[in-house]
């Protein structure tokens, strides 16, 4: 008889083993494989939405995030900066947000936000696409006597209020770019995405 003196249970046992150890193999190739129909790295932060937690945000303070290689800036604005956004509408070149590219539709209006007190703005001056400076305090400053809190931009003098619109007769065209985000909760914000979008 051909199956005299083999070991059933051994070879069942290698059997198993060998097969584990195959199926093993195989994931173990396999994962590579399937990581390189994922997005890389650097295609990810090209333009994938940016979380922003803002639980710590103070009044009156900002904080930074980047999307898209973009520097975002979330400021806390005061009553007292919100206060005075309406007298400046006349020293502005768009004070009712009219070029409709540079925000999202929910903040086309006064606050170019759509929680007044939370103001989020691409930090990159439309002129020359240098960085302002924020000067967030209501005082006299070099620049102008009556300021009333805003943006500042070194580079060619432009400025901007507290909802980033800008004065007439500086050279910025126009309006700071607000992105398209949406409220997580009241600690966190979606940068890059509309709510509801995929």
């Amino acid at each position: 008889m051909a199956n005299d003196g083999v070991d059933m249970g051994r070879r069942r046992f290698l059997t198993a083993t060998t097969a584990v150890v195959g199926g093993a193999g195989i994931a173990m190739a396999a994962i590579p494989f399937i990581k390189s129909w994922q997005p890389s790295a650097r295609a990810k932060t090209a333009g994938a939405p940016v979380e922003a937690d803002i639980s710590k945000l103070e009044l009156g303070q900002m904080v930074m995030f980047e999307w898209r290689g973009q520097p975002i800036w979330i400021i806390r604005r005061t009553q007292a900066q919100l206060d005075v956004l309406s007298s400046l509408d006349p020293q502005l070149k768009d004070p009712k947000s009219e070029v409709t590219e540079q925000q999202p539709a929910f903040a086309k209006n006064e606050y170019r936000s759509e929680k007044p007190e939370l103001f989020v703005v691409v930090g990159i001056c439309t002129h020359l696409g240098c960085a302002p400076k924020l000067h967030a305090e209501l005082k006299p400053e070099p620049f102008d006597p009556d300021w009333k809190g805003g943006f500042f931009c070194p580079c060619h003098k432009s400025r901007f209020d507290m909802a980033g619109r800008v004065y007439d007769g500086v050279p910025a065209p126009t309006n700071l770019v607000v992105p398209p985000y949406y409220f997580i909760d009241d600690n966190h914000i979606m940068i890059g995405e509309m709510k509801g979008a995929a």
